[in-house]
């Protein structure tokens, strides 16, 4: 008799917002960069993604399922993490016998992201960490996270990074088969246990000009993203994780702006320019300035992906003067904790107050999370239908 167990394996994902940004392609098919990148791994708590890898003989071919809609797995990405981790489990199977053929059963996979997908919070980053961390546990896979994050780079480079929770750095490698382009960790979360991010989401839309689209473009055209590859993000490089190490805020927040400023100029530099940022977007800059004018140092510090949404970096230790200084622009936003601290009046001027009030849709406090996460909460039932949430 046929076996027609439904194997099946859990895992959850975060995000990553990087503060030295990945930007162009040395080669897109194997999703290689043209530089490294570091970024904070977010809590799990407020933004992850969940995943169920399934198998089975009952499966009539591969299917991925994403906030309850039918996604396409025809796209080279989504076939290459397939191909390479079926890959790694038929050696496994080649070398002991006794373990079941999961190798070519179909793969059913069933995710769903607790926040707004392609909208500038590293949708896909989260997502392909997850399939990957997922199906690797469903095959038993010894793999370490910086040999999945090989396999997860293919998928969406930046989700290299969401394979470790803490401070990570993707490292570019030089090798043409990219065996040497992946991340590793520069520090645990329990090394700065008290950064924190504010992000304001600006636009929960999907954006107009796609990350893949819009490094195309840059690197085809832009004078100024060849001085970025060649000398602004090597050194950056080199500061942040002097930074991290030595728990260096003002370094960290220095680097972290400056980085998201060129990596910006490169977009309005492109022919024909891109621009992710918007109105709201320069106002929570300016709010920033204003914060750390404030305060007379450095206490917080903005990034931008390549969308509107405003992450902001700071310590606990600064929260009330950080939070209290947005408080009179959020205190009306769903996700801003009102009870957290008291208002501080009259930092930000009543112009950016009037722009962050309109254009903050939502705003999500969290801080830096842990890596991905096993657990038995399955989104595929024992049966192999898709479970009722």
């Amino acid at each position: 008799m046929a076996d027609t167990t439904v194997y099946r394996a859990s895992t959850t994902a975060p995000v990553n917002i990087a503060v030295v940004k990945y930007w162009g392609k040395r080669d897109a098919k194997l999703n290689l960069p043209t530089n490294s990148s570091i970024s904070v791994t977010l809590s799990q708590a407020d933004l992850r993604t969940l995943t169920t890898a399934s198998c089975s003989t009952i499966f009539t071919s591969d299917s991925l399922t994403l906030n309850g809609e039918d996604s396409d797995i025809s796209g080279a990405r989504t076939q290459a993490c397939f191909r390479e981790l079926r890959a790694r489990r038929a050696a496994l199977e080649e070398k002991d016998a006794s373990l079941p053929k999961l190798a070519a059963l179909p793969l059913k996979i069933v995710s769903e992201n607790n926040f707004p997908t392609a909208a500038g919070l590293a949708s896909s980053a989260a997502g392909f960490a997850a399939l990957v961390q997922a199906i690797a546990n469903l095959y038993q896979l010894p793999d370490s996270p910086s040999e999945l994050s090989k396999f997860a780079r293919q998928g969406s480079g930046s989700a290299c990074r969401s394979l470790f929770g803490g401070y990570v750095a993707w490292r570019m490698g030089e090798k043409e088969d990219g065996s040497d382009s992946l991340a590793d960790l520069v520090a645990p979360a329990s090394h700065w246990p008290s950064m924190r991010a504010l992000i304001l989401v600006a636009s929960a839309a999907k954006k107009g000009v796609s990350s893949s689209s819009g490094m195309q473009q840059t690197v085809a055209s832009s004078g100024l993203f060849q001085e970025r590859i060649k000398t602004i993000v090597p050194a950056n490089m080199d500061l942040m994780e002097d930074a991290i190490k030595n728990h260096d805020f003002e370094k960290f927040a220095e680097v972290t702006m400056r980085d998201s400023n060129s990596f910006h100029a490169c977009c309005a530099d492109t022919y024909p320019p891109i621009y992710y940022m918007n109105d709201t977007s320069r106002a929570a800059v300016r709010a920033v300035e204003a914060i750390n004018a404030k305060a007379g140092k450095t206490i917080a510090a903005y990034t931008f992906d390549a969308g509107p949404n405003c992450v902001v970096y700071y310590l606990d230790e600064n929260k009330d003067a950080v939070l209290g200084g947005f408080a009179d622009a959020l205190k009306a936003v769903s996700g801003f904790e009102q009870g957290a601290v008291a208002a501080v009046a009259g930092v930000i001027d009543e112009t950016v107050t009037s722009i962050l009030q309109e254009g903050v849709t939502r705003v999500i406090m969290t801080g830096v999370g842990e890596g991905p996460q096993k657990t038995e909460e399955f989104l595929v039932d024992a049966d192999g239908t898709t479970s009722k949430r």
